[in-house]
C-alpha cells in the first residue's frame, strides 16, 4: 500500500511540474512582486587583477587579439574589429602609426579554405590629461572592417590580421542571421548591462555562455575603467569616497584591453551591439570624451542614417532594434531625436514586426539609485516611442533587476512597452537593494543628478502616490523587482510572442533554475499605430 501511494503521489508531482504555465503580457498587469536582496549572496567583489588569465595579454608582436563582431543594418553585412600592437601607458607616450599593420579579413564557407577577402580601416586613440602627475594612454592599433555578399544563415569562417607580416589570427566562425521577415528571428538573444570584470562578472558571462546566445545586447556600462586612477592600482567600488581629490574623473585604460581580452572567446563567434552608458564618458583634454567607447567599437550608425556613433539602428531578422544615446541631446530639437523619427516612420512592421528599443539610463525605475535620474529623457522621448509602439526596452544603470507592467506616462497601458532593467551584470560598484519606497529610503528631489541633460524630478499628478515624490509601496508600473546579477535571454517565438528569461547568477548549477520568466505578447490589432491614442 505504501508503495501504491508513492507512485500516485510521484505521478501527481509530475502533473503539477508539467502543468506549470508561463504567464504572458496578456495576464497583466502583474500585483507587484519584490524578491529582496538575499543576505547570503555578496553585495559585490573587487576586480579582476590584470594579470589574470583572461586579461592578460597572451600574442606577440603584431598578432591580432581582442577581436570582435557587429552586426550591420542587413545580414549580407558584418564588422569584424581587433587590435593589434601594444598600448602604452605613462607620462609620456607615442602613438602608433596605424598604417604600419594591414587591416584583412579572410573568409569563406569551408573551413581552412577562404575565397574572399576585404580590407578595413585602422585607427589609434588616446586617453590624455592635463594634469601633473597623472599618466597618459595611447592603445594599439584598433582596426575594423565590414565584410560584404554574406548569405542569410549561413556559416562562415574567418582569419584577421595581416597576411604581409605572417600575423593572422586563428580561423574563427560565425553565423550569418536570416533575412528581415515576420517569421524569421535570431535564435536566442543574450541581454546584459554595467558588466565591469570582476569575479561576478566571470559568473555572468559564464553562465551567459552556457545558454548560447546568437547575439549579444550590451547596454552599456562596459568596463568600469573610470573605477581606477591612471597610474591603477586598485579599483573603487565608490570613485569619489576613495578618491576625492582626483583632479578630473581619472581612468586606468588597460581595462579596457583586458575586458576585450576577457570578452573575445564569446564576441569573437557572436555579434555584440553595444551602446553607451556614463563610465564610457571618460572626459579628458581638450574636452574629449567617450573616445574609448568610439574607437573600439564598430556600430551601423552610417548605414542607418544616425551622424553619431552614440546612437543607430539595425535589424536581425524580423526584429528592428533602436539603440539611443542617454548621454548625448536627446531634446526634441535635436539631430538625435530627428533621426528617431525619421527611423521609426521607415519601419514597416509586417517586415519587422517586433520593435526593441535600448539605452542605459532607465526612465521607470523604483530603486532608489538613480531614481527619476533621466525624467527629462522620458519626458522629451516617450511619446514618440508610445506612438510607434516600442514593444519591449532594455536598459542599465541600476545594478539590479526591474521588470515593468506596461506603462506609458506611469500609467498602466495595454499598449504601452514592457521596460526591463538589467544593470545586473557584476560590476565593482555592487548591487542596488534599496527601493525608493521603503521606509527612509526616498532620495530627495536633490539626489541622482544626471551626468548629462537636466533635472526635472516631479511628484506625481496622478494615482495612488499623487502629490509625493516616492510611492510609499512598490508601484503599480512595477511588476518584478529582485537585487541579484544576472543576464536575461529573449527567444522570439513568432510575430507576436516572445519568451524573457532572467538567469540570476546563483541559478548557473541549478537545472531549469531562472528567476522571472514570462511571454511577451505583441497585440497588433489591438494596439496597432494607426489605432495609436499617444
Amino acid at each position: 500500500m505504501k508503495k501504491i501511494c508513492t507512485t500516485l503521489w510521484l505521478q501527481f508531482f509530475v502533473v503539477i511540474i508539467v502543468a506549470k504555465r508561463i504567464p504572458t503580457t496578456l495576464d497583466g498587469p502583474f500585483k507587484p512582486l519584490t524578491h529582496r536582496f538575499d543576505p547570503l549572496l555578496h553585495k559585490g567583489s573587487d576586480d579582476l587583477p590584470m594579470d589574470h588569465p583572461r586579461l592578460k595579454r597572451n600574442v606577440i608582436s603584431f598578432f591580432p587579439e581582442q577581436i570582435a563582431l557587429a552586426l550591420s543594418t542587413t545580414s549580407s553585412l558584418m564588422w569584424i574589429s581587433w587590435i593589434t600592437g601594444e598600448a602604452q601607458i605613462g607620462l609620456n607616450v607615442t602613438p602608433h602609426d596605424p598604417k604600419t599593420v594591414a587591416s584583412e579579413v579572410w573568409y569563406g564557407k569551408e573551413s581552412g579554405k577562404y575565397t574572399m577577402k576585404q580590407n578595413g580601416v585602422s585607427v589609434v586613440y588616446s586617453q590624455l590629461y592635463p594634469f601633473e602627475g597623472l599618466w597618459n594612454y595611447t592603445s594599439g592599433i584598433i582596426h575594423h572592417v565590414k565584410i560584404d555578399g554574406l548569405e542569410p544563415e549561413t556559416k562562415y569562417y574567418y582569419k584577421c590580421g595581416d597576411s604581409s607580416l605572417v600575423a593572422m589570427s586563428d580561423e574563427l566562425a560565425f553565423e550569418t542571421f536570416p533575412l528581415p521577415a515576420p517569421n524569421k528571428y535570431p535564435r536566442r538573444i543574450a541581454v546584459v548591462g554595467d558588466l565591469g570584470l570582476t569575479s561576478n562578472t566571470t559568473t555572468t558571462i559564464d553562465h551567459l555562455i552556457m545558454n548560447d546566445p546568437s547575439m549579444i545586447l550590451m547596454v552599456g556600462d562596459l568596463t568600469y575603467a573610470n573605477q581606477y586612477l591612471t597610474t591603477g592600482g586598485k579599483g573603487a567600488s565608490c570613485y569619489s569616497c576613495q578618491f576625492p581629490d582626483a583632479p578630473i574623473r581619472e581612468t586606468f585604460q588597460p581595462r579596457w584591453d583586458g575586458w576585450g581580452r576577457f570578452m573575445e572567446p564569446l564576441i569573437s563567434r557572436v555579434p555584440m551591439m553595444v551602446i553607451e552608458g556614463n563610465h564610457e564618458i571618460e572626459p579628458q583634454a581638450a574636452g574629449l570624451i567617450f573616445q574609448s567607447y568610439l574607437t573600439r567599437y564598430s556600430v551601423p550608425s552610417k548605414e542607418s542614417g544616425s551622424n553619431s556613433n552614440l546612437y543607430y539602428s539595425f535589424n536581425a531578422g524580423g526584429i528592428h532594434f533602436i539603440m539611443l544615446g542617454a548621454y548625448v541631446d536627446y531634446n526634441q530639437t535635436s539631430a538625435q531625436y530627428s533621426w528617431l523619427q525619421h527611423d521609426l516612420e521607415k519601419v514597416d512592421r509586417g517586415v519587422t514586426p517586433w520593435l526593441v528599443a535600448a539605452w542605459h539610463s532607465p526612465w521607470y525605475n523604483s530603486y532608489s539609485s538613480h531614481y527619476q535620474e533621466f525624467e527629462c529623457m522620458r519626458q522629451e522621448m516617450e511619446e514618440m516611442l508610445y506612438t510607434y509602439r516600442v514593444d519591449i526596452v532594455f536598459s542599465g544603470h541600476v545594478h539590479a533587476y526591474e521588470r515593468m507592467n506596461r506603462v506609458y506616462n506611469y500609467t498602466l497601458d495595454p499598449c504601452g512597452p514592457v521596460y526591463i532593467t538589467v544593470g545586473d551584470g557584476g560590476n565593482i560598484e555592487k548591487v542596488d537593494a534599496d527601493h525608493a519606497d521603503d521606509p527612509g529610503k526616498c532620495p530627495s528631489p536633490g539626489d541622482n543628478i544626471p551626468e548629462f541633460g537636466g533635472v526635472c524630478h516631479m511628484n506625481f499628478s496622478s494615482g495612488p502616490a499623487k502629490g509625493k515624490f516616492c510611492w510609499d509601496r512598490q508601484p503599480e508600473w512595477s511588476a518584478y523587482r529582485e537585487s541579484s546579477f544576472g543576464h536575461g535571454i529573449l527567444e522570439m517565438v513568432n510575430s507576436t510572442h516572445a519568451l524573457w528569461t532572467w538567469h540570476r547568477n546563483q541559478d548557473i548549477y541549478r537545472e531549469n533554475s531562472h528567476g522571472d520568466q514570462l511571454y511577451i505578447v505583441r497585440q497588433p490589432h489591438t494596439c496597432s499605430v494607426d489605432s495609436k491614442t499617444g
